[in-house]
């Protein structure tokens, strides 16, 4: 068991950053793979970055490749995203999520793998 909690979010202008953190309790970070996730009302929920255990192999979405870095410090237990060059839609409720088990390359991208999530942190982007 492992409990998540997002912090981060807020109201940014077109171009703009934020660095979204995931902080863990309960377990050890580095026996997960991990994921951000984000949706916006009516849609399902969208990959966005993942990775893995020990933070030597990433993924990331088509639509922020290049703009958005994940990273890890399993020592503090936490999980980052860094969002540079923002967009409008880029707007929606960030999710950070945990793997315990999975094969990083067969599930990173799909949220149904996932086995534990935050409560979701709300990143605004106004144009």
């Amino acid at each position: 068991q492992v409990q998540l909690v997002e912090s981060g979010g807020g109201l940014v202008q077109t171009g703009g950053s934020l660095r979204l953190s995931c902080a863990a309790s309960g377990r050890t970070l580095s026996l997960y793979n991990m994921g951000w996730f984000r949706q916006v009302p009516g849609k399902e929920r969208e990959f966005v970055a993942a990775i893995s255990r020990s933070g030597d192999t990433t993924r990331y979405a088509d639509s922020v490749k290049d703009r958005f870095t994940i990273s890890r410090d399993n020592a503090k237990n936490t999980v980052y995203l860094q969002m540079n060059s923002l967009k409008f839609e880029d707007g929606a409720v960030y999710y950070c999520a945990a793997d315990l088990g999975g094969i990083f390359k067969k599930i990173a991208t799909m949220p149904h793998s996932y086995d534990f999530w935050g409560q979701g942190t709300q990143v605004t982007v106004s144009s």
